[in-house]
């Protein structure tokens, strides 16, 4: 099934959702260890991966983005209190933003550095600079919003994760199943 029902997200949403959320995760950690490597080769090699992995998110972001809005989301379980619901939706917006805010602060970073260091993704082909103002202050404030906003993505992508175990080892629903495989989730509450 490669398309949402109403009850189970399909094969291209499910590997949008993983494929992302492993990539977005991994930037975090890469973000976090580049700025502590002392050797400038590594660290500019690490920058460069790390801008060009932030180039995928936010391309595929883009197309996960368009195929929400042509394959709605399936509904929540009727079994979702109130609270749940506006949680859940409330982190999913967050999340949705911060796949594109972040990546977009990162690359104001590189484009207001005095240095210019172009950005050379994955070796392939270089991006373009982002037309704004240039100077240590620009490029400090950026390199500030990028890293606040990377590390509270990822205070909301851990509580996002522990509610989805919570659902499934405790609650024992099929909210996480129903993201894993298009037919593992049924209607109604696993049997386990």
């Amino acid at each position: 099934m490669l398309r949402n029902s109403r009850d189970s997200f399909g094969l291209v949403s499910i590997l949008f959702h993983w494929v992302i959320g492993l990539i977005f995760l991994g930037q975090i950690a890469l973000g976090y260890l580049m700025v502590r490597v002392s050797d400038f080769t590594l660290q500019f090699s690490l920058y460069q991966w790390h801008k060009s992995f932030g180039f995928l998110v936010l391309g595929l972001s883009a197309l996960r983005l368009l195929w929400k809005l042509a394959n709605p989301r399936p509904r929540d379980p009727e079994h979702m209190n109130s609270l749940e619901r506006v949680a859940a939706h409330a982190a999913h917006v967050i999340l949705y933003l911060s796949l594109f805010i972040v990546p977009l602060t990162g690359w104001a970073v590189a484009s207001s550095s005095p240095l210019q260091i172009p950005t050379f993704m994955f070796n392939l082909v270089v991006i373009p600079q982002l037309p704004i103002t240039i100077s240590d202050a620009a490029e400090a404030f950026w390199a500030a919003s990028h890293a606040w906003l990377a590390y509270l993505s990822a205070v909301v992508a851990a509580g996002h994760i522990l509610a989805a175990l919570h659902h499934h080892f405790w609650k024992r629903d099929t909210i996480l199943m129903r993201m894993l495989s298009p037919s593992a989730a049924k209607t109604g509450r696993n049997v386990n």
